[in-house]
């Protein structure tokens, strides 16, 4: 097969829970477990840190590779979903899986997949591991599909967990509130194995607690050793964001530059910085220029997009993937910030999530341009609008992002800002962020 013939492949024969969602998700480890004893265990070749949380998991991955690899060392990355191309998922030292690499490997094992029957993450999970492996990596960061307990990625034992945030999203699969929800990350703790929290949130703290306590793992939540406060807004040549960072109230990164500059990231760092030390802890030589060097330079370093992305100036144009009411509603509170005339939001979501809680978070005073991420699970734009029009939300509704997002910046002023987001999939199809 060529690579858009296995791409076709993987996409139709697997369920894929970031197109069709619940029907792709599967409970349970047993597939996985299949996979890895089939390419004989590669989960258990090469050293690894584990990433959950409702918001902020993918950022902390990220945040944590670029030091990892900032201090020399040759890093695996697992994240999901991918923007553009799947090969973005899998990448070492920021470099994405070669096409071919995985056009071989899926005919390789595309019997196994007949016997086996995997999920599409499933399948994922297997050939990350499998490429980390063969890699040799000295440490790979596997970020957490959805949830933690049951997720695929749990057959790894990582040398520190690190779980971000609780908040609400996908109910449906994780539980309708917020200590249901911890327990389902929580499911990625080890026996033995530390485990980082970046927030002490007090609804769930307990969950995390008991969890470690039964696990005789070393617990921290970060947020009572590390603050982090941005000092300004990101500078606009650069887009990186002053920061300050003090550990137990004492300056530990003072006048230190981040390339993401979204508000959100003050709750990441925490954590990111804590995960760290307990890697330090066990060996790793991680100097405060190397991680000084990961946070400045992390889009550079990993490849990351879509995280309060700034793709234009006059007007002032950024695209967030936040998807929730939590996530989202941080980036809203960053957005009023910004100096406007007036604001234009381009806007979409999927089907399976609380679009009311969502669509009560944005501004009325602000324009919508509605539209629908081209995947099968995309709310479509026409009923969006409808919601949107019941809360007081003026805009029309359009046939894809790129002519809701051409209508938004035709109809911008220089003083004007236009806002992209409400999906990880609308963020995926907006074309200037791979220029």
């Amino acid at each position: 097969m060529t690579y858009s013939e296995t791409l076709a492949y993987l996409y139709e024969q697997l369920p894929m829970f970031q197109r069709v969602g619940a029907a792709g998700f599967k409970k349970g480890l047993g597939n996985t477990l299949a996979l890895a004893e089939a390419l004989g265990h590669p989960e258990r070749k090469f050293r690894s840190v584990h990433v959950a949380g409702t918001n902020g998991k993918g950022s902390s991955s990220h945040l944590l590779a670029a030091a990892l690899q900032a201090a020399g060392y040759k890093v695996g990355l697992y994240t999901s979903p991918h923007l553009r191309e799947f090969t973005e998922r899998i990448r070492v030292n920021g470099q994405e899986l070669p096409s071919d690499y995985l056009v071989a490997w899926v005919a390789r094992w595309r019997p196994l997949f007949e016997q086996v029957q995997p999920s599409f993450f499933e399948m994922c999970v297997a050939l990350a591991f499998a490429y980390f492996a063969e890699q040799r990596v000295d440490v790979a960061i596997i970020e957490v599909g959805l949830g933690g307990r049951f997720d695929s990625t749990n057959i790894i034992t990582p040398l520190v967990s690190l779980i971000t945030n609780i908040s609400f999203d996908h109910q449906a699969l994780l539980g309708n509130t917020l200590p249901e929800i911890a327990g389902e990350k929580a499911g990625i703790i080890k026996p033995g194995v530390p485990v980082v929290v970046s927030q002490s949130q007090p609804e769930v703290a307990a969950v995390f607690e008991r969890e470690a306590a039964a696990k005789l793992s070393h617990l921290v939540f970060a947020d009572q050793i590390y603050r982090a406060t941005f000092a300004g807004e990101p500078a606009p040549e650069t887009g990186l964001r002053p920061l300050n960072v003090t550990q137990y109230g004492r300056p530990y990164l003072p006048n230190a530059e981040l390339g993401l500059p979204g508000d959100y990231q003050q709750y990441n760092l925490p954590g990111v910085l804590a995960t760290l030390d307990e890697l330090r802890a066990l060996g790793f030589r991680l100097t405060e220029a190397a991680v000084r060097t990961g946070l400045r330079q992390v889009t550079q370093l990993t490849g990351l997009r879509g995280r309060w992305s700034i793709i234009g100036q006059r007007p002032f144009v950024v695209c967030d993937t936040g998807h929730n009411a939590a996530g989202l509603g941080l980036v809203m509170r960053q957005l009023q910030r910004v100096p406007h005339q007036r604001l234009h939001v381009v806007i979409g979501t999927v089907n399976d999530k609380d679009v009311a809680s969502m669509l009560a978070l944005l501004p009325r005073e602000a324009t919508y341009y509605f539209c629908a991420a081209n995947i099968p699970r995309a709310l479509p734009a026409a009923e969006l609008a409808e919601q949107a029009a019941a809360l007081g939300l003026a805009g029309q509704a359009y046939g894809s992002v790129a002519t809701a997002v051409a209508a938004a910046r035709a109809a911008a002023t220089p003083a004007d800002v236009v806002f992209i987001g409400g999906s990880t999939f609308v963020v995926a199809e907006v074309e200037e962020l791979y220029n």
